[in-house]
């Protein structure tokens, strides 16, 4: 096969990084302060597998794909580099870190120089590798199994080898079937397949039956579709409202064949690029830039927030580190939480108390998140901070505050004069802002009024709220006290114990907001819905998962958003459904962390209750189908070379009790690659503004739960109808980078 890397070329040919990266160099891998050893690393010619070369003589060659790569950093950003490596070695180390819990790669380059061209290199890379349209994505990946099957490596493909591809892409099929495609093929009668012939088996191979079917239904113009024809398949099947001008765009900008494309024409290969372009997938194209009012109050919107955004893992014995804020902060995590104690040497140290979980210093979280905070996402983010440090460490944490976050930290109340309420997420662009305890009244800040330390406890949750009570420790005093200067920059975020709706309504300011453990905070949720949602039009509330969730597991937030919580805090660290219905409300509004909750959860005088659902503007019914068409190249669940999956679909809705609902297709034996179900389904949604939609696919079992395969969640009213590409997620929420669904959609009024 001949190689196929110049498709993630494209524009570097002749760029040093990408040349330096082809030749590859050796690198010293860090491990330990003892395990510190040379590799030679280089990039294959597909430019997107790296080698390298292992003394183990069972391991003498390794690879991993472009694909798996989370981020490269440059510098002696992880604690790995930062503890086996001295200051000297600064400007040589980088590190690879990867997608899901894999370990991070350290490295040390020999100069200065070769570091950064493999860190540039590889940031060209992933860029370009990432920027490839899903059709050429498709092709890379095919090619790359191609090159795989052939196993002499000769280009050329024999029929034993042409089943060993079909494995590796997903399909399982009879030996009959193997023959009769490749004599088929075989133009030549040679007994092997190359060039051209090579090329007539991809394109029977990913022939579109379902694409098929709908482009000949329109293409009413010399077997082609004309602008018109186009216009027509717009208003009437994908119910947008265009024009005529708008149909010839997209000839012009999807149309691969010259000859079609000069005549204002659209083949079926330039219709099937449209369709697997954003403006043909299941997501509205205008949300995923910002699209809300950001102009609201902040208490006004859902915040995507974290709960021990320092663990890695779980929240007994797994390891701490300043990665894990940055993965948080990088998918636009608006609130994290930090657990501060006295370290041994006097400075402030981070970790799960009284547990074995590692620790990580203060100051070195601080850097991070002012590197980081505003990365994907310039909207306020809020440091909720549980204290349990002493007074002259306090001081030392306010100091690494002011003196790391610099001009980014609020440490006054924006305006000349005491506010009545919270500034919007527009004023506070680029701005940190302090959750925790304040020794007096915000409007100390307008007039000269000193606040001495005091006995205050300096934890986050209170009296039935308390976190830290239920949590197995020594005795230690219940009252700490409180340094000013740590006090004087909780600004809009002051933590107050919550006695009940009338005494919050009563005594509490609109900057005092209280945190709950799950537990309460449903109850509340479920029998006093309405009572939270009058409570946080007014307030802020965050909702932290139970102390007894020791392996960091989820719990399900929507009754929460049902009920006007704005920070519902999430395990970032432990995928699953939770976390992918998280993932789905914030990837609209641009990512940016912030999401306007619906104007019935921001008015004083809300009747609504997501539980009885009394008549108002929030009951829109509406009446949803789904027809799940097809999927296209499912990944293996596992690796072993002859299991291929039995994939199955499950449509899900999130919402307010009356919308939950699932529906699923039966299983597809054997194939992974291309299966088709053309199942339908209807759902009755009720209120649609809060509803979600998870499409799953799952590889079906008959003597034990399904494996995951891929998922993909999105906010009802971000859906478009019409035929449309669902782009899937693996299970720790990173895109796959082929895998989709092919479905139809229409949501209409109910009668």
């Amino acid at each position: 096969m001949e190689s196929n890397g110049n498709v993630v070329k494209q524009g570097m040919e002749d760029d040093p990084d990408l040349q330096f990266l082809l030749s590859g160099t050796e690198l010293t891998k860090v491990r330990s302060g003892s395990w510190k050893k040379t590799r030679f690393y280089k990039l294959q010619e597909d430019c997107k597998t790296m080698w390298h070369e292992s003394k183990k003589t069972l391991r003498s060659r390794q690879t991993f794909s472009v694909d798996d790569i989370e981020a490269v950093r440059s510098g002696r950003k992880t604690e790995g580099l930062k503890k086996y490596t001295d200051e000297t070695q600064e400007l040589r180390a980088f590190s690879i870190l990867f997608k899901g819990r894999r370990k991070n790669l350290d490295l040390v380059a020999s100069s200065e120089e070769e570091a950064k061209h493999w860190v540039s290199g590889l940031e060209k890379i992933i860029s370009n590798v990432s920027n490839l349209c899903q059709q050429l994505k498709t092709e890379h990946w095919i090619f790359n199994c191609l090159r795989n099957a052939d196993i002499n490596c000769d280009n050329k493909m024999s029929p034993e080898e042409l089943k060993s591809f079909l494995h590796d892409i997903n399909i399982d099929v009879e030996d009959n079937y193997v023959k009769m495609l490749f004599e088929k093929c075989d133009k030549a009668n040679s007994g092997y397949l190359e060039g051209e012939e090579i090329k007539l088996f991809y394109e029977i191979l990913t022939q579109r039956e379902e694409i098929d079917v709908i482009y000949g239904e329109y293409a009413k113009t010399d077997g082609l579709l004309s602008a018109t024809n186009l216009l027509e398949f717009l208003v009437k099947e994908q119910r947008e409202q265009v024009d005529l001008a708008y149909a010839v765009q997209l000839i012009e900008k999807y149309e691969v064949d010259k000859t079609a494309k000069a005549k204002q024409m659209m083949t079926k290969d330039g219709f099937l690029m449209y369709l697997r372009q954003p403006k043909g997938l299941i997501m509205n194209p205008a949300h995923k830039s910002v699209y809300q009012d950001m102009k609201q109050p902040l208490n006004h919107y859902f915040i995507s927030s974290s709960h021990n955004t320092y663990l890695m893992e779980d929240q007994l014995k797994g390891p701490s580190s300043t990665e894990a804020y940055i993965r948080a902060l990088m998918k636009s995590c608006r609130c994290v939480e930090l657990d501060i104690y006295d370290g041994s040497d006097g400075e402030p140290v981070i970790y799960h108390g009284y547990t074995l979980t590692s620790k990580i210093l203060f100051k070195d979280a601080i850097s991070a998140i002012k590197e980081y905070a505003f990365k994907t996402s310039e909207y306020p983010v809020i440091l909720s901070l549980e204290n349990h440090c002493s007074v002259e460490q306090q001081k030392l944490m306010a100091h690494h505050l002011t003196s790391i976050l610099g001009s980014a930290l609020l440490t006054k109340p924006l305006g000349e004069s005491m506010p009545s309420e919270f500034p919007s997420p527009e004023d506070l662009k680029g701005r940190i802002l302090i959750k925790g305890k304040r020794l007096n009244k915000l409007e100390a800040s307008f007039y000269d009024q000193s606040a001495e330390e005091e006995e205050e406890s300096v934890t986050e949750e209170e009296d039935c709220c308390d976190e830290e009570e239920e949590r197995e420790k020594p005795q230690e005093p219940k009252k700490l006290k409180l340094a000013k200067e740590l006090s004087d920059i909780v600004i809009y975020c002051k933590s107050v114990g919550f006695h009940g709706f009338e005494h919050a309504r009563n005594s509490q300011a609109f900057y005092e907001m209280s945190s709950f453990k799950e537990g309460d905070a449903m109850k509340l949720a479920e029998k006093s819905a309405n009572e939270c949602i009058r409570h946080n039009v007014d307030k802020l509330s965050r909702v932290y998962p139970s102390p007894f969730r020791t392996d960091s597991s989820n719990f399900d937030p929507m009754p929460l958003w049902n009920a006007g919580c704005q920070i519902v805090a999430l395990n970032f660290q432990t995928p699953g459904r939770d976390m992918d219905l998280n993932q789905g409300l914030f990837r609209q509004n641009g990512l940016c962390g912030y999401v306007l909750k619906p104007a019935y959860l921001r008015d004083r005088g809300s009747e609504f209750d997501p539980i009885t659902l009394t008549r108002g503007p929030w009951l829109k019914q509406k009446d949803f189908h789904v027809m799940v068409i097809s999927a296209q190249q499912l990944p293996k669940v596992s690796q072993k070379a002859y299991s291929i999956v039995d994939p199955l679909v499950r449509v899900e809705i999130h919402g307010v009790p009356a919308d939950i609902a699932q529906k699923e297709t039966r299983h597809i034996q054997n194939n992974g690659f291309n299966p088709m179900w053309n199942e339908n389904f209807q759902f009755d949604l009720y209120v649609p503004d809060l509803a979600l939609v998870r499409f799953v696919v799952e590889d079906y079992d008959s003597v034990s739960n399904n494996d995951f395969i891929g998922q993909c969640t999105v906010p009802f009213t971000s859906l478009q109808n019409g035929y449309r590409h669902v782009r899937l997620f693996n299970k720790s929420g990173d895109l796959l980078s082929s895998a989709a669904l092919f479905v139809h959609l229409m949501a209409a009024d109910a009668e």
